[in-house]
């Protein structure tokens, strides 16, 4: 099923874990030369910045080609005609991914994702105009059109099987999110019927994680934290609202009153515990994207419980849970420290690798970019009637109002 065989990708990860003990200092840089001759890979991969520069270069070009042979050949109507031609172009993007994988050994290269995204998305479109064209729009769900966010789901299922792509598993529980409105217009079913797709993707990823090797591991990790946040997003009722449908028509939003009074309670308890049984899965597992998912759980858990209650939100609360958080942090770094050897059950708050300061710095810049303008302080305007002038005296000769 995986377009790369298992040894590739296994020599692949190996010398990037390699490269990044030799640059933690682990190993030294004669190490890192002999151990790496014994780790041979065919695939040929790029950095993240040339990786997303060949991505939206790609996009550019199978969008423009696709746009230039519809202007040619004037196929924008009728609609299922431009359908079939879409979904023509779906499989040649496809192909011509698997092409570049297999010929080229491309890993994470940029230019078969492109491919392999622009196949989802003319899948997408092409269906809905084949199957849908000309219909008028009803706010009523239809069962039948469905079929379109279910095929997107499954085929973005099929890419993250096939090539690994990490984000198309969470482009799959997007669609998900999609199929419970066509099929029901009981708000507490749409999320009874997500809750239940992710559940069962959890049982089958549990299923794949017991019989996978280490290095499959990292993929199944990130799918099963996705899954965790995802069913948690759906239960919690002040979060989400999954009627999507409604709100792209222009619908207004529900509230919370159209939930049962039972069902509103129940998910204020699940709420409560889920983040501490995520925890627990993720310590028990040694697995860090699953404790990261427990604890952005419990926090959106503090955030969401004045409004879950109808209590009033004050202006210092942000404050109490930022030292709230504080404390548990500078409670757990301590706890840890004081074990023999600064560990404990094989955690430690010391850093053995700079992956993490990596990332951390890489947030750092986005977080700096996304609010400069908003702690910039607002240039200041001069009165249009203002003057100078009033002064008793003047200096050099100059009277009161120079």
């Amino acid at each position: 099923m995986r377009i790369y065989s298992a040894s590739s990708e296994e020599a692949f990860r190996t010398r990037e874990l390699l490269a990044e003990w030799a640059g933690d200092g682990l190993l030294s840089e004669t190490q890192h030369q002999q151990l790496e001759k014994h780790v041979a890979s065919e695939l040929h991969t790029t950095n993240i910045f040339l990786r997303l520069i060949l991505f939206f270069f790609t996009l550019v070009g199978v969008g423009a080609t696709v746009a230039l042979f519809f202007a040619v050949f004037r196929l924008w109507s009728p609609e299922k005609t431009s359908g079939f031609f879409l979904l023509i172009f779906a499989g040649l993007c496809y192909f011509s991914a698997e092409w570049a994988v297999s010929r080229f050994h491309l890993y994470r290269y940029g230019i078969e994702e492109a491919l392999a995204t622009c196949s989802c998305g003319f899948l997408c479109a092409g269906m809905w105009s084949v199957l849908f064209s000309g219909r008028p729009y009803f706010p009523q769900p239809d069962a039948f059109q469905s079929l379109v966010p279910a095929s997107g789901a499954v085929f973005s299922l099929w890419l993250w099987r096939r090539f690994g792509f990490c984000y198309a598993f969470p482009a799959a529980m997007i669609f998900a999110l999609f199929l419970p409105d066509y099929w029901t217009s009981s708000h507490s079913a749409q999320h009874v019927v997500v809750v239940l797709f992710y559940g069962t993707g959890l049982i089958c990823i549990a299923l794949l994680r017991a019989r996978h090797s280490d290095f499959a591991q990292e993929d199944l990790s990130i799918a099963e934290a996705f899954l965790w946040l995802g069913t948690y997003l759906a239960l919690n009722l002040q979060l989400s609202t999954l009627s999507l449908r409604a709100q792209w028509g222009g619908s207004n939003l529900r509230n919370a009153s159209e939930f049962s009074p039972p069902f509103y309670w129940m998910t204020w308890v699940v709420i409560w515990l889920l983040p501490a049984f995520v925890l627990v899965r993720g310590i028990r597992k040694k697995d860090r994207l699953v404790m990261a998912v427990g604890a952005i759980t419990a926090v959106l858990t503090f955030i969401s419980n004045k409004p879950y209650l109808g209590w009033p939100r004050h202006t210092w609360d942000p404050m109490l849970q930022g030292i709230l958080l504080a404390g548990v942090a500078l409670f757990i770094r301590r706890w840890l420290e004081a074990g023999p050897g600064g560990i404990r059950g094989g955690f430690t708050a010391a850093r053995l690798s700079a992956r993490d300061k990596q990332w951390i710095d890489a947030g750092s810049v986005v977080v700096g970019i996304a609010t400069a303008q908003s702690v910039t302080p607002a240039a200041q305007t001069r009165p249009t009637d203002f003057h100078f002038g009033g002064g008793s005296t003047g200096g050099g000769g100059a009277g009161g109002d120079f």
